[in-house]
């Protein structure tokens, strides 16, 4: 199938600027980032697109050999980049997105000019002298939650990770978007995810990268992103005045403001 077909690809903003890609995170699609594309389209050309696309509905469309780790999901974003031809792409990532654009930067580095990770993690199991987060046990009843009930998982989970209680509505829109997907591929797509580790895949990344962080993230602890920025060369780092797992939909205008100062530092 057409990859533009295939992940609904959605083309916007200037279309003779250079282009910003948006990678959703585990549970959402393209539309949570609603609040931050319309900041840069006067001066961007934006690319948006859903992880798990148009078959995400029918198991066999993922299989485990190809989907079975994040590397599937950064040969998609590749194919996306590919058939549309672009360059010097400024890539922004959400949580295990982040992760997806980093690996398919690191496979293709002459197609990108940044990328900026937001809220995302490395590995998000602990380990020897490493903070994930989470313990092996943690990890594993989440995948047998997910498997068992999946939108019970995702009702209990939300509030959580969303960490905003002044907006509910929020919490109820991250409940509905993990609804939408097939249960089994949501469970694959979550194994691929928290039983990842691309701890030393970060020394390869060779372009600029902004992580931000936010206070007080159910999903990935401040020593998560510490750890990106202490071994990813030349990073930089910035803990956003926000809460939760979410900046984009909880806190956008500080969101904006800080992608924004990072990407007018970037020369394409």
């Amino acid at each position: 199938m057409d990859p533009l077909r295939r992940h609904r690809v959605q083309l916007g903003g200037n279309q003779e600027a250079p282009p910003m890609v948006f990678v959703h995170g585990f549970g959402e699609y393209q539309h949570m980032w609603r609040f931050i594309t319309p900041e840069f389209e006067e001066d961007r050309r934006t690319v948006l697109f859903d992880i798990l696309g148009d078959d995400q509905g029918a198991v066999n469309g993922y299989p485990p050999e190809r989907y079975g780790t994040l590397r599937g999901h950064a040969d998609d974003l590749l194919r996306i980049l590919r058939a549309l031809d672009l360059h010097q792409v400024m890539l922004v990532g959400h949580s295990v997105g982040a992760m997806i654009g980093a690996l398919a930067a690191i496979e293709e580095p002459e197609r990108f000019a940044g990328l900026v990770m937001i809220t995302a993690s490395a590995r998000y199991v602990d380990d020897d002298g490493y903070v994930g987060g989470f313990s092996r046990a943690d990890i594993e009843g989440l995948l047998d939650a997910i498997d068992s009930n999946y939108l019970g998982w995702s009702r209990a989970t939300a509030p959580t990770v969303m960490a905003d209680g002044s907006m509910p509505e929020l919490t109820e829109e991250l409940v509905q978007s993990f609804a939408r997907t097939n249960p089994r591929i949501a469970l694959q797509f979550a194994r691929a995810t928290f039983l990842s580790d691309h701890r030393d895949d970060l020394a390869l990344l060779k372009l600029p990268v902004l992580v931000l962080q936010c206070t007080a993230d159910a999903m990935v602890p401040a020593s998560a992103g510490d750890y990106l920025h202490e071994h990813i060369p030349g990073s930089r780092l910035q803990v956003l005045s926000a809460t939760g797992h979410f900046p984009h939909l909880s806190a956008p205008a500080p969101t904006v403001e800080a992608v924004r100062a990072f990407v007018d530092t970037v020369t394409v």
